[in-house]
Parts: structure tokens; C-alpha cells; sequence
């Protein structure tokens, strides 16, 4: 016969299990929840480009930063009591951790190279246009987040021609399990050779980013990190010249497109800024005259599975994953 302390055991047990069930239950309902508003917001999207997402996510289209990428969903996040903030989000698609300095340097630049098929592609990092966007990209390349992964997205059509990466899944829709803010100034435009942030809606970045090789009419909702410099360019329009797999607009790149890895100084992490207000500096936007509307990047990114678009060139996607 069972004494008093096996019963009061027994019942623990069947309480913990009442409650993991009703946990369980509560997070699908919340993921259905989420699934029916995504559904809805492509469906009022009339004549909307469907968003290759990061992505989420970021997102996740490549123009918004994080294509075929949707990290997770978007959200009006507090006022952070702190320069730079990266609550979690979404599961990580390979552990990592979220950039410890919150107060990073907001002015300089930073010269990176991303390692693609071999060859160099030198870029400069612009911290007083993004002190929080760099900050987080300096932080995931000295992990090795980027290391050994392919870009999964490119696009070629008249409005938007850009080569995203940045998702170790190859899926398009893995980030590094936090988000952080959108530091896009209102003008922004994306000319040739700028490397920015993918994204699955506002304030949704995360690790995917992208390469724009030749017009991108994009939104001004995009995290620009910086350009490209040297002979980065020739690399990237290679990859582009090949085209997209099944003579698609929007998909992977026919040319696998693998990073090695993404070097940084070693004391790139290091100093912090001073910051007497807004961080996005709208002076240090680069411009080329290429017009700065595009079609409206209205995506959601779930988080979840990206969804099978048609192979129609949209705005860049990706999470925060």
C-alpha cells in the first residue's frame, strides 16, 4: 500500500504533466493564432510581392534585410534603457551569443572581409550609421556564426538584384535567437555594393543580411551596415551571373555561393560610444540617385517555415531567428 509521501509524489507528477499539457496546448494555439494572421496579411497585400523569407528575420526578403528568412514575429518592442538592445527571439540556428557591449562605438568605420567561394570581399562598416546593426554583425562573424554557410538567396529583376546570406539553416528563415532595432534613416537608398540587414518587419534584425549588385527599389526599412569595397564587387557579380536556379527570379543562386568566414579586427567589440540621442546618423546614408520606393515589404515574419513563394523577386526577408 502506497504511504502518504509516494501519494503526495504521484499527485506532483500528474500536476506537472496537467501543466506541460496545458503549456503545450497554449503555444499551439498561439502558433495557429499566428499562422491565421500571416495568412491575412498576404492575402490584404493586393498585387504584393511574396517575400522570400528571414530570413525570418531576419526575414524575409532580400531587401528586407533578412530575405527568405523570417526570424520571428514582429512586435512594438519597450524603449530599451540602453543604446542597443537584443532581446531573444526565435531559436537560434547555431548558438550564439548576443553582443555583451550595448553602448558600442558610433563613430569610425570598420573594415570586415567576408570569405565567399575563396575569394575576398572586403567591406566597410559604418558604425555611426548603424552602431547597433555593426555591432551585432561584428559580434556573430567573431563566433564564427557566418563560418561554412551558404547564401541561400538571390534575386535578378529590373526592381531588385541583391545576393542574401547570413542564415546558417540555408533556409532562409534561421537567425541568431534575439532581434534588435531598425536603424534606417527615412531617405535611405540602397545602391550598388551596400550591405544591409534583412529583416521580417520593423525592428525584426537579426544575423541574415544582403548584397545589392545592381538596382534595388527598396523601401527605406532596411539596416544599412555599410559597403562593399576593392574588388568585392567582381566576386559578387559573378555569383549574380549565373543566375537563379530554374531560371527563377528569386531563389538559390545557381553558383553555390559558401562563406568561409567573416573576419574582424580583434578588438572590434571593444569601446563604447557616446549617445546624446537617436543613433542613426542621416548624413552617412549612401546614395547613387536610384529611386528610394519600392513595393511595400509587408511580410510578417513567423518565425516558423518559410512559405513557397513564387518565383517573383521581392524585398529581402530574414529574422532575428
Amino acid at each position: 500500500m502506497p504511504t502518504n509521501q509516494q501519494r503526495r509524489d504521484a499527485a506532483k507528477r500528474k500536476l506537472q504533466r496537467q501543466l506541460q499539457r496545458r503549456e503545450e496546448q497554449d503555444r499551439a494555439r498561439r502558433q495557429r493564432l499566428v499562422i491565421v494572421g500571416v495568412i491575412a496579411a498576404v492575402l490584404v497585400i493586393s498585387g504584393g510581392i511574396w517575400l522570400f523569407v528571414s530570413r525570418g528575420s531576419g526575414s524575409n526578403t532580400a531587401a528586407d534585410a533578412s530575405s527568405s528568412t523570417a526570424d520571428s514575429a514582429s512586435s512594438t518592442p519597450t524603449t530599451p534603457s540602453t543604446p542597443c538592445s537584443y532581446p531573444a527571439s526565435g531559436t537560434a540556428a547555431t548558438p550564439v551569443n548576443a553582443p555583451a557591449n550595448l553602448s558600442p562605438l558610433n563613430t569610425g568605420a570598420v573594415d570586415s572581409t567576408i570569405v565567399i567561394n575563396g575569394q575576398d570581399v572586403p567591406v566597410s562598416l559604418n558604425r555611426a550609421l548603424a552602431p547597433c546593426g555593426v555591432n551585432a554583425f561584428l559580434s556573430l562573424s567573431a563566433q564564427g556564426f557566418y563560418d561554412n554557410t551558404d547564401c541561400h538567396r538571390l534575386t535578378v529583376s529590373d526592381g531588385l538584384n541583391i545576393l542574401q546570406c547570413g542564415d546558417p539553416t540555408g533556409k532562409g528563415n534561421g537567425g541568431p535567437g534575439y532581434s534588435f532595432a531598425t536603424e534606417a534613416a527615412s531617405d535611405a537608398t540602397y545602391p550598388v555594393g551596400t550591405l544591409a540587414l534583412a529583416n521580417a518587419g520593423p525592428d525584426t534584425n537579426g544575423s541574415q543580411f544582403f548584397i545589392v549588385y545592381g538596382a534595388a527599389n527598396l523601401q527605406p526599412s532596411y539596416t544599412i551596415l555599410g559597403t562593399v569595397t576593392g574588388e568585392g564587387m567582381n566576386v559578387i557579380d559573378g555569383i549574380a551571373a549565373k543566375g537563379v536556379q530554374k531560371g527563377a527570379q528569386d531563389g538559390p543562386p545557381v553558383e553555390t555561393a559558401t562563406i568561409a568566414k567573416v573576419t574582424v579586427p580583434g578588438d572590434a567589440l571593444d569601446g563604447t560610444g557616446s549617445y546624446p540621442t537617436a543613433t542613426p546618423a542621416d548624413s552617412a546614408i549612401p546614395t547613387d540617385g536610384l529611386a528610394t520606393g519600392g513595393a511595400d515589404p509587408g511580410a510578417v515574419d513567423t518565425g516558423g517555415p518559410t512559405p513557397t513563394a513564387p518565383a517573383t523577386a521581392g524585398e529581402p526577408t530574414g529574422g532575428a531567428g
